[in-house]
């Protein structure tokens, strides 16, 4: 909690520095609203649609803003010839000009807090801003999805998704792999064990998308392993993967584990590129889970993990 609230101070000295609490874009007779909408126009016209979405408003809070610029003359309509319903949005050369010393002003507004910063303090806020900025798109983005523990109804799903997804990637049953284990119709029956678990994230309609577990690795003491990760066609794309990850891997702290281990194999490339963001080395093969086709074995330190 305390590093939530000390973000949200944070993004509130944000909002205050950067003027977005005041009518005006700086020094210009913009509104915060007006500056992003030239801006959002700065490459091609737009339907008010398109605007509202970009600027995560409601449409009425886009075409109001958008009449005072049509009124300035800084934008115009065109027929949208995809929709004769609607009209597009497009920058006048008066508006081009406006945008232009809309860029100049906020561009020297940033440069010089830049310059307060040495060049290694500039990577850092910038990267720091991508990294939150990509997180907030992932939140709104998995709003109506939620992680929890799997249920005994959730096994048939679940087993046909692994099912559906090593079909898709070539991973056979006739080798060894996940899909081949003699528990995968029964995964809830199977991670029940203490110091083991199975999570899957389900839509707002109940729809199961994905899940992944945790166990322990047997002769590894304070070792588990991330277990049976699969997503389905329609929870891709989302940062779900990560965030199964991360939920799994903050509930094997939990358990007491000190170490994550895994196996996979270099054909489930997404996967692979994940876990090497979140840490991952490579290791040595440890227990004996029968998946011999898994060629590729690595493993985290859990710094933090409960005692």
């Amino acid at each position: 909690m305390e590093q939530i609230r000390s973000l949200r101070g944070h993004a509130r000295t944000l909002v205050r520095e950067l003027g977005m609490l005041d009518q005006r874009c700086g020094r210009l007779d913009l509104s915060p609203v007006q500056a992003h909408l030239l801006i959002e126009l700065d490459e091609s016209p737009l339907s008010i649609n398109q605007l509202a979405d970009r600027l995560r408003v409601d449409k009425s809070n886009a075409s109001r803003p958008l009449t005072r610029l049509a009124e300035l003359g800084l934008v115009d309509y065109l027929d949208n010839p995809d929709d004769g319903r609607s009209k597009l949005v497009r920058l006048t050369s008066l508006g081009r000009q406006k945008l232009a010393t809309l860029h100049r002003e906020m561009d020297g507004y940033v440069a010089r807090a830049l310059a307060q910063l040495s060049p290694q303090e500039q990577a850092i806020v910038s990267q720091g801003l991508a990294l939150y900025g990509r997180a907030l798109a992932r939140s709104r983005q998995q709003q109506e999805l939620v992680i929890t523990r799997l249920q005994a109804t959730d096994n048939t799903a679940m087993a046909a998704i692994i099912r559906q997804v090593s079909a898709e990637y070539g991973l056979t049953a006739d080798r060894g792999f996940s899909v081949a284990d003699p528990q995968l119709d029964d995964l809830f029956g199977f991670y029940r064990e203490e110091g083991q678990g199975y999570w899957v994230v389900k839509g707002a309609d109940g729809q199961l998308l994905g899940g992944t577990g945790i166990g322990p690795v047997a002769g590894s003491p304070g070792t588990c392993e991330l277990q049976k990760m699969y997503l389905a066609a329609d929870g891709r794309g989302l940062g779900l993967g990560k965030r199964l990850a991360l939920y799994a891997l903050a509930q094997a702290r939990a358990m007491g584990y000190r170490r994550c281990y895994l196996e996979t194999t270099a054909c489930l490339g997404e996967a692979l590129a994940l876990y090497r963001s979140l840490g991952f080395q490579p290791s040595s093969r440890l227990g004996d889970s029968g998946h011999h086709d898994c060629e590729i074995t690595l493993a985290l330190e859990l710094t933090g993990a409960a005692d």
